[in-house]
């Protein structure tokens, strides 16, 4: 996927083709995440779409519950969706900064040696 320490250094435009593609790949991986949180508070939880929506955003964005939750199934839930969350966003923040890593790294030679 990356280039190795010896091969040169990526023209700009191939380099910001590869950051639009992991751009998108963290995008979707947040859209998904997002969707499982929507359909949980709304099936699990009672809520309707749009205050579904607005719960999982809060939590996937780290603020938080908006409703109060009523049911044991949605405090569990929402309990695994908060800590899933956390974790989804490490990913995604990990997939969009990688090319600029490597790239930061391939440039000053820091690569390990394989």
């Amino acid at each position: 996927m990356f280039e190795h320490k010896s091969q040169p250094l990526l023209p700009r435009h191939k380099f910001v083709k590869r950051v639009a593609r992991h751009g998108l790949f963290a995008a979707y991986i947040l859209a998904l995440s997002l969707a499982i949180g929507i359909l949980g508070y709304h099936f699990i939880e009672g809520l309707g779409w749009i205050d579904a929506t607005l719960n999982a955003s809060m939590i996937l964005g780290g603020m938080g519950p908006v409703n109060q939750l009523r049911t044991e199934w949605g405090k569990l839930f929402a309990s695994a969706y908060a800590l899933f969350s956390g974790v989804i966003f490490l990913v995604a923040a990990s997939v969009l900064f990688a090319p600029v890593v490597h790239r930061f790294l391939h440039k000053f030679h820091l690569d390990n040696k394989s």
